[in-house]
């Protein structure tokens, strides 16, 4: 269909195959429009928490980067059961932030995803034992599946886990619409640092951003006028 030119190429994402080279620059002036432009402000620095989204599917992630984009809070693909290395990374970096963390999981709601959410709190914890960790499946969870009529499909009774998960329907994480799961996801952040504070911190970074591009300017107006 994308060849034929029915769908755009970009509607479909491989994030599992990466070109990896050198950030470079022409000039020294470009480098610095270029650190004015994209200019982040750490918006968490002065919060009492720390949060971070963790999804199970490696293809929603397109869906939740724009919020997390938007909150500086840290997307963490674990496609399905993650990796130690990933993990014993993680728990690193939840240990060094020195306040409460905010974890919240979205995963399928089948044996396996739901046990990949279990597994992922119990190993966070378990290598960051002084870290204060509140953890929260934010989806998919059971009154979701009631209230917006999620579809399900039969769980494979040959998953090892199929017992514990009794005999509930499976329900993919993907037939959530990609805006209630947007909105599932700013609604967590935003607990934790609200629309207004944001909006205040957006237009310090704004303003941070501008003097960074003016000082580029007198820079860049300096080396013409050295080099005049």
């Amino acid at each position: 269909m994308r060849r034929a030119g029915f769908i755009p190429y970009d509607w479909l994402a491989d994030s599992t195959r990466w070109m990896r080279k050198p950030r470079s620059h022409s000039s020294i002036a470009e480098a610095l429009e270029e650190t004015a432009r994209l200019y982040r402000k750490n918006l968490w620095h002065s919060a009492g928490s720390y949060v971070e989204i963790w999804l199970e599917k490696d293809a929603l992630a397109g869906v939740l980067a724009p919020i997390t984009y938007q909150f500086d809070v840290p997307l963490m693909v674990a496609r399905g059961y993650a990796s130690l290395s990933f993990l014993h990374g993680a728990a690193e970096n939840i240990s060094e932030q020195g306040k409460p963390a905010y974890i919240y999981h979205l995963g399928d709601f089948d044996p396996s995803g739901v046990d990949a959410g279990r597994k992922i709190e119990a190993t966070l914890r378990e290598m960051a034992p002084n870290a204060e960790i509140n953890f929260e499946r934010l989806a998919v969870v059971p009154w979701q599946i009631a209230e917006w009529n999620l579809p399900g499909r039969p769980t494979k009774l040959t998953d090892t886990r199929a017992k514990a998960f009794g005999d509930h329907d499976s329900v993919e994480l993907d037939s959530i619409p990609p805006d209630v799961l947007r909105n599932l996801v700013s609604d967590a952040i935003s607990r934790h640092l609200p629309a207004s504070e944001l909006a205040v911190l957006k237009t310090a970074e704004a303003s941070e951003r501008a003097i960074l591009a003016d000082i580029v300017g007198v820079l860049t107006d300096s080396g013409g006028a050295a080099a005049q």
